[in-house]
């Protein structure tokens, strides 16, 4: 949308327009008295009739013929015509100097002349303005753009064509004085100061207008009247007017060129302008339209115009053109318009009775209708119905045929009246109206800016012939209003209400004017205003309202009062009037009946005022006569002579004042009452009640609806609402406003409404009582705002106080502007706290945090404090972001920053007061790592074994360090030799498929039963205090192994599970031999793992004793095999031979760490050595046939059994405890030994029924020849075999030898606390089924017990004992260790751990 010029004509605001109802639109004097309040406050407004109130067009078009009147356009505005009437006085200057008027062209543009010279005389004149050289600033000041030197061109134009004029208006050419300053000032002038006319020629050229006229004889007669001289003939110019003579030089301003035409001498030329101007005024065309030629004419006009259908022409359009052709000098376009055509003549629009035009029977409603113009001005409620005359646009309609931009120039109507107007068809019509009271406002407005023209017309605006812009009018703050109107609408105009207009197009329009009971005073200040203009009354006031009175009986009660009041004063103005002129000598008096004689024979000889009641005549100057104010100005003869004639006297008008008077009296009363009412101040108002009680009067007594009667019912209605608001005020009734969130409710004031309200209620005429209650809410609200702008300017207020100050605001219903400023502060303060309250705990500030505060405080209105806290936080955060981000890097580098880097880092980081966890994390990290570092250092001082698990966690930890930690590969690689030791050792023991694990191998078997094994003790009461060890799964038995402190406590805990293996075992081998007993009913046993009968073939286990049917278990490969038969329980592993489990051994010796595998290898190979010991000691002491021998002999016979074995197993009965005891757990050994397949072929045949009594018996009586035969081949493998793993502990000596030093520590450590490993070893053994308390009842000692696996326990007077050389230093009885006191007192006893231990 392009943006409007900034000459471009705004439209003002549009005028109230109003749409009655059917019942509203039947009486039109009571509908416009309605809307009167609205719509005089605009001055003109329009009315919509209903949609079906459509009167026949009933003027007889065949018979309308007119004259129209010209109307030029640029003639019309008054500024314009100011300036072209100045242009005309210009051009006539010049062309009585012989010169045609040529206006120039400055910047492409026609130079206003009018306006280069009143700005020139704004500034002091021509020479001011040259002598300050102001010429550029008034360039500016008439819109040139500056800096092209456009002032030195208007003083050029100025010099030569108005400077000249000026000193002819200022009377400087006629002095002769000037003669001499004339020769100096402009004989000579400069170049260039004085252009000549284009075209004209030198002075040389025009000697035959010299002295024209003359004969030679006579030339040197004639002598300039300037100087007195009659030489330079050449320069001497005759007037062609008067014959002076003038030489050009002498002339004000000198002549530098000859004159074409005719000259005329300064004289005459002050003769020829001097003439008065006449009056403007529209001219009558020279042709009679019919409406039809009228019509084609306009709109033939129209389309040629705008170039376009004229029924497409928008309204705007022309409006906007219309404006800019008033105001532009150049263009002249000339309209003509149909104004003011009697209806009288050619008949109305309106149908009327016994007109012409024939109505049918559904229009004949349209007859007597009001709204029909013919019949407004004439109704009842018209005061007009009491003139007697017939007024032709008063009283009877005027008809108006306008054409495209035809217009109606401001004024108002006669006598101030209403005026209603109807376009009966065409195109709309556009009005422009300006209130009544805005009247006086209008008319100075017009005469600052068109003087001029009020100074030859100062009634000009009663001549409907000047127009000036809205726009101009709105500038100087009169208040315009427009409408369009539309066929079928009224325009309205009320009293004294200025308005004008334009046509849109053809249309056909009329009017009438009505007045109404309220005009009457304004109509008697009208006639006093005409008086002052001097101008003619269309009709006479004091007649009308003599009129009236005469009929007062037959009065409306409020036309009766008002024209009771209006006569009261025309009485006291006419009584005073006659006494004066009775004083000035005035003493003849006549009565003279004014109203038979014509208005224009008793208008007043100077003011032109309609005389009525009185007039002055003389008999000097018959048919003259004079109005009683201008007594003076009819004529020079004495007042004596002068007669007072009058219509009546006085004692006729009282009479005729008080008849009127009592017919409004009961009226009168009421309204004085009211009007008391209304006026009443402060104590003597009166209550609500009395001004209903008023209203409810005037209704009983059926009082017409006046503007006293509404007023009162404003005033109540105003009180009325004034109570309920304060009422609601008082009450506080309003929704929580802020507590719910809402805002501002529609009946909220504003504190200045509640000001203005209170001001309102003290001023009102009613007396309310909230009046003073709301008074002193206004104080405690205007303290609240007080409080708050103290708090406001407060830039540190605490929320408290804040929140107290809303908590005080929840009892006003009023809309505060603190509150939103003070929640803004509010929401601030909670904000800073919010900030202080973080900032003061640094843990709780994290980014998110400052994030959020950092948007929370963008939301917030701001504040120095905000943006303080703002620039803070955002300070902070950049540096919390930065630190972060750096120790993000520094923390996900690859490869990881060294310790020494981080720190200087986290110092760095320790300055800012947030929580950052990646800065945290960092310095975690550095503090994790220093710990890890600190144990990886005490790991590899070698002051303990640690655990496996330790070392993985150790590892796992480090790795998720984000720490460069140099340790950390070595130990990494040492996992990776403990993980592939574990997959060598599982791979050695773990048959294929096998769901055993490892350490469920190498460990003692935990879950062949329940409980643990009981034995005796010589103090039951001593060993019911220690505590029993959870060892009943392999997590109790991996547990206990990871929460011991060394390898010695996990060998003893391992000792602890074999005994409970050993008991157990021992058990389920009773109870399986029980349930194999011949006695027992086949088909009733529960055998094998299918859990069925006996059945063909069958398979003993030699372990558990239990039996297998050959079906269900692998059957061995070879039945006559040498190694006995194991069920799949039993058989747990591959059972190595002990040359390939003791290299395992070292390895892990080697790598110095300890796992539960490893700590069950060690029991392993330990509990294996001990078995070949005891083997040897059984071997030794009972005899043993040979094995050569036993494998030729025949096989013993086998027990009786209830079903049929495959493969032989040992017999039992007759087999000694130990023997059994032997043969099991060598069984239970996951290492394969030869001395196991010896044994168990020695007690396969049988041997073992020689070996029946106990333990304390003689070799001697134990045996035969082959148990020495036997016994002596257990000893010679058991040699073999110890001989073979010395040599294997002989080669890894050299190795052993490298970790000198924390050996040589960890012997002097173990040697230095000797006691303390003898009682961990005792209170880890003290739960074995085969150790015991030996101690008396009288002794305080207890005896040492003996760390040997499988102790004996011996009893006696005297034991003997062995003390081990080697690093353990511990005691074993010799027998247990199988050592006699001949080989103790020679040869260093070593035991199996220590054998182990120094074979590192």
């Amino acid at each position: 949308m392009t943006q409007p010029r900034p000459d471009e004509f705004k439209p003002p605001q549009e005028c109230p327009v109003f749409e009655p109802s059917w019942e509203e639109f039947a009486d039109p004097f009571a509908y416009i008295n309605k809307i009167r309040p609205i719509a005089e406050k605009t001055g003109i407004c329009k009315v919509r009739p209903p949609p079906d109130w459509q009167p026949p067009f009933a003027c007889d078009v065949d018979r309308l013929h007119f004259t129209p009147r010209i109307q030029r356009l640029n003639e019309l505005e008054a500024q314009t015509r100011v300036k072209l009437n100045f242009l005309d006085q210009i051009a006539k200057f010049w062309e009585l100097q012989g010169c045609s008027l040529k206006i120039p062209h400055v910047e492409r543009k026609i130079l206003d002349l009018y306006q280069l010279n009143k700005n020139v005389a704004d500034e002091g004149g021509f020479d001011i303005v040259c002598r300050d050289r102001r010429w550029t600033a008034i360039a500016l000041k008439m819109g040139f753009a500056p800096g092209k030197a456009v002032g030195s061109h208007l003083r050029s134009h100025y010099e030569r064509l108005l400077y000249p004029y000026n000193l002819f208006q200022s009377g400087a050419n006629l002095l002769v004085s000037w003669t001499d300053l004339s020769r100096t000032l402009f004989l000579h002038p400069q170049s260039g100061c004085v252009k000549t006319e284009p075209g004209t020629e030198p002075c040389e050229n025009n000697r035959p207008n010299l002295r024209r006229r003359m004969g030679s004889f006579v030339v040197d007669l004639y002598m300039c009247l300037v100087c007195g001289s009659g030489s330079d003939e050449d320069r001497l110019l005759l007037c062609d007017g008067c014959d002076a003579s003038y030489h050009t030089f002498c002339l004000i301003p000198p002549l530098h060129d000859i004159p074409k035409g005719d000259w005329r001498c300064p004289k005459c030329l002050a003769q020829e302008c001097s003439k008065p101007q006449e009056a403007f005024g529209f001219e009558q065309a020279y042709r009679d339209y019919s409406l039809r030629a009228f019509g084609e004419m306009a709109d033939s006009f129209k389309s040629d115009y705008f170039n376009m259908p004229v029924h497409m022409v928008p309204t705007e359009l022309v409006e906007k053109e219309f404006w800019r052709l008033v105001s532009t000098i150049e263009e002249d376009v000339t309209v003509e318009y149909g104004a003011d055509i009697a209806s009288k003549e050619f008949g109305s629009g309106f149908p009327i009775k016994n007109g012409r035009f024939k109505v049918s029977e559904k229009d004949e409603k349209y007859l007597k209708c009001g709204w029909n113009l013919n019949n407004m001005a004439m109704m009842d409620p018209s005061v007009l119905t009491h003139v007697t005359a017939d007024i032709c646009g008063m009283t009877l309609p005027w008809l108006y045929v306008g054409m495209c931009f035809s217009s109606f120039c401001w004024h108002i109507e006669d006598h101030w009246s209403y005026s209603i107007n109807y376009l009966h068809w065409g195109e709309p019509k556009t009005w422009y109206g300006a209130p009544g009271f805005a009247a006086e406002q209008l008319e100075a407005v017009m005469k600052k800016l068109a003087p001029e023209l009020f100074q030859i017309q100062p009634d000009l605006l009663h001549q409907l012939v000047t127009i000036m812009n809205p726009n101009t009018l709105m500038s100087y703050g009169v208040p315009i209003y427009r409408t369009n109107q539309c066929a079928g609408e009224f325009v309205i105009t009320f009293p004294r209400a200025y308005h004008s207009g334009f046509n849109q197009g053809f249309n056909f329009a009329e009017a009438v004017n009505f007045c109404t009971v309220d005009w009457m005073a304004l109509g008697r200040q009208c006639v006093d205003h005409y008086r002052l203009l001097h101008r003619y009354c269309v009709f006479s006031h004091d007649e009308m309202i003599c009129q009236m009175a005469s009929k007062a009986n037959s009065l409306d009660v409020v036309l009766a009062s008002a024209v009771q009041k209006d006569m009261k004063d025309m009485v006291r103005e006419e009584q005073d009037l006659r006494d004066k002129v009775r004083k000035m000598g005035v003493l003849r008096c006549e009565q003279a009946e004014y109203d038979l004689l014509q208005d224009d024979e008793r208008q007043c000889a100077k003011c032109r005022t309609t005389c009525f009641l009185s007039a002055i005549t003389c008999p000097c100057s018959p048919g003259q006569l004079v109005c009683l104010h201008h007594i003076q100005d009819l004529c020079s003869c004495p007042l004596t002579n002068y007669t007072l004639n009058y219509r009546f006297t006085l004692d006729d008008l009282y009479p005729m004042m008080n008849v009127v008077k009592q017919r409004a009296e009961t009226y009168d009363e009421w309204a004085s009452r009211v009007t008391e009412t209304l006026e009443a101040k402060l104590d003597k108002k009166k209550s609500l009640s009395v001004f209903r009680s008023l209203i409810n009067e005037s209704e009983s007594k059926m009082f017409p609806d006046n503007d006293l009667l509404r007023q009162l019912r404003l005033v109540t209605q105003d009180a009325e609402k004034c109570f309920s608001v304060a009422q609601q005020l008082l009450n506080g009734k309003r929704q929580t406003r802020y507590r719910c969130g809402g805002g501002k409710t529609q009946s909220q004031l504003t504190v200045q409404e509640l000001r203005s309200f209170v001001r309102q209620l003290y001023n009102i005429p009613c007396s309310l009582p909230q009046a003073p209650k709301l008074k002193d809410l206004l104080n405690c609200i205007e303290d609240f705002q007080q409080h708050s702008e103290k708090v406001l300017m407060d830039e540190a207020t605490s929320t408290a106080v804040i929140q107290s100050l809303l908590d005080v605001s929840f009892h006003f219903d009023v809309e505060l502007p603190e509150l939103p400023i003070l929640r803004e502060r509010l929401e601030q303060a909670r904000w800073l706290e919010g900030v202080q309250q973080t900032s003061a705990q640094p843990s709780t500030l994290t980014l998110e945090t400052m994030r959020r505060l950092i948007d929370q405080g963008v939301g917030l209105t701001p504040h120095p404090s905000v943006e303080k806290g703002m620039a803070h936080l955002q300070e902070l955060l950049t540096v919390s972001e930065h630190w972060e981000e750096k120790t993000s890097i520094l923390l996900k580098a690859r490869p990881p920053p060294s310790i020494e880097v981080l720190s200087e880092a986290a110092e760095k980081v320790v300055g800012i007061p947030a929580y950052l966890p990646n800065c945290l994390m960092l310095k975690d990290s550095i503090s994790r790592a220093r710990e890890w570092l600190q144990e990886a250092e005490a790991f590899q001082d070698g002051e303990s074994i640690p655990l496996f698990d330790k070392l993985s966690d150790m590892v796992l930890r480090g790795q998720a360090i984000p720490v460069q930690l140099d340790p950390l590969k070595h130990l990494e690689f040492l996992v990776t030799e403990l993980q592939a030791w574990k997959e060598s050792a599982a791979k050695t023991f773990l048959m294929k498929n096998s769901h055993f694990t490892l350490l469920e191998v190498l460990c003692p078997r935990f879950e062949v039963g329940a409980g643990s094994p009981k034995r005796k003790s010589k103090k039951a009461k001593d060993c019911s205090k220690k505590k029993m060890v959870k060892l009943d799964c392999l997590s109790d038995v991996e547990k206990a192994l990871l929460e011991t402190k060394d390898t010695t406590s996990a060998l003893a805990t391992l000792g602890e599970v074999r005994l409970r293996e050993m008991w157990a075992l021992s058990s389920i081998r009773a109870a399986n031999e029980s349930k194999l007993l011949p006695t027992a009913d086949c088909m009733d046993l529960k055998v094998c793992v299918c859990q069925n009968p006996p059945m063909g073939a069958m398979l003993q286990c030699e372990l558990c004793r239990d039996a297998f049917h050959s079906v269900c278990v692998r059957a061995p490969s070879d039945s006559r095999s040498t190694q006995a038969w194991l069920c799949p329980d039993c058989r747990r592993s591959e059972k190595p031979s002990l040359d390939k489990v003791l290299p395992l051994l070292a390895s892990l010796q080697r790598i110095q760490v300890r796992l539960p595998e490893g700590d069950a290898l060690h029991y392993l190979v330990e509990r294996t050595v001990s078995w070949q010991q005891r083997a040897r000691q059984v071997s030794a002491s009972c005899g043993l046939p040979d094995l050569e021998e036993s494998f030729r002999t025949s096989p013993s016979p086998v027990g009786k059994m209830v079903f049929y074995t495959e493969q032989r197993c040992i017999p039992l009965q007759g087999l000694s405890v130990e023997l059994e005891e032997l043969m099991v757990e060598g069984l239970l050994l996951q290492v394969s030994l030869p001395e196991i397949t010896q044994l168990y072929h020695v007690l396969l045949n049988g041997l073992g029924t020689h070996h029946t009594h106990g333990q304390n018996e003689s070799p001697q009586s134990l045996g035969s020849g082959r148990v020495s035969a036997t016994v002596l081949s257990l000893k010679r493998a058991t040699v073999f075999t110890e001989k073979k793993a010395k040599r294997r502990l002989e080669r890894e000596a050299l190795e052993t030898e490298r970790r000198g030093k924390a050996k040589k520590l960890q012997n002097k450590r173990q040697k230095m606390n000797k006691e303390k490993n003898l009682e961990r070893r005792a209170a880890s053994t003290s739960s074995s089924p085969r150790s015991d308390f030996s101690q008396s009842d009288d002794s305080e000692e207890e005896m040492a017990m003996c760390p040997a696996e499988g102790c004996q326990q011996p009893e006696g007077d005297e034991v003997d004992w062995v003390q081990c050389d080697g690093s353990c230093n511990q005691w074993f009885h010799q027998v247990c260790v199988g050592v006699t006191a001949e080989l103790a007192e020679k040869e260093d006893y070593v035991c199996v751990s220590c054998t182990i231990s120094d074979g590192r």
